[in-house]
């Protein structure tokens, strides 16, 4: 149950699908959270409504994680509403724009994909453990990367996406090195085949993959699945690991012959 003093959660991205799932179950575990959305205003606020009358503090917050102006806007309405930030998300992203063949891939493709999912990321974590190292008390503070199995498989038509998720794992690492000794952690989870309304639209072609053997857990995951691995991630338990990535694939991360 959420406690006027309990941890904040920024998760970007969170309007609909994983992200509002990571923010419902970290609510749940007490945290109060920041919605932070691109264009689903009325999700995002619906989201924060339904929250708040269960009893779990919760606001909505436009920003776009690409731009500098939007991230900066996202801290200062976190700290004037909670006054601090204990964990930071990072799960807002883009898939390829038009999912070009790499050798037709285009520039501004390449730009808007790296802004989001990987330029955004990086100097939203920035801003945010510049402020977590600012709080020594009791509450966890954890940044958690919201990564692909694209980072690792490849998918010739999406060759920015892959490359910036690929990208991610070591944001990860490095940040992780970094804040260590500020007692700051940083994890990235890794989602296969997840079912949401971006995934929709495959949704034949991959009901046919894993039913032949694409994962060896034979069905889709879930957006709670992957929340599930946030909420571990970020309950403070796991005090002596720092960098990992959680798969939350059905094993399709384990190489069979």
């Amino acid at each position: 149950m959420s406690v006027p003093n309990g941890p904040v959660a920024v998760i970007t991205g969170s309007s609909r699908g994983i992200g509002a799932a990571i923010a419902e179950r970290l609510s749940e575990e007490g945290c109060r959270v920041v919605i932070n959305y691109l264009h689903s205003e009325p999700l995002a606020n619906q989201l924060a409504v339904k929250l708040s009358q269960k009893g779990f503090p919760a606001i909505a917050c436009q920003g776009d994680i690409g731009n500098r102006d939007d991230r900066q806007r996202l801290l200062e309405t976190t700290l004037k509403a909670f006054g601090r930030i204990d964990i930071l998300v990072n799960n807002a992203g883009i898939t390829s724009q038009g999912r070009k063949d790499i050798l037709d891939s285009t520039e501004d493709s390449w730009d808007l994909v790296f802004d989001t999912n990987l330029k955004g990321p990086f100097f939203l974590s920035q801003l945010a453990a510049r402020q977590m190292r600012l709080q020594v008390d009791s509450h966890p503070r954890v940044i958690v990367n919201i990564n692909s199995v694209s980072s690792y498989a490849v998918s010739e038509n999406r060759a920015d996406y892959c490359i910036a998720k690929a990208g991610l794992e070591m944001m990860t690492k490095l940040f992780a090195s970094r804040l260590a000794d500020d007692g700051i952690f940083v994890y990235e989870v890794c989602p296969g085949v997840i079912s949401s309304d971006m995934t929709a639209p495959v949704k034949e072609k991959y009901d046919n993959l894993i039913a032949n053997g694409l994962t060896p857990i034979k069905r889709w995951g879930t957006c709670d699945d992957v929340a599930t691995a946030v909420q571990l991630l970020t309950s403070g338990k796991l005090a002596f690991t720092t960098g990992e990535r959680l798969n939350v694939d059905g094993g399709f991360h384990i190489r069979r012959i």
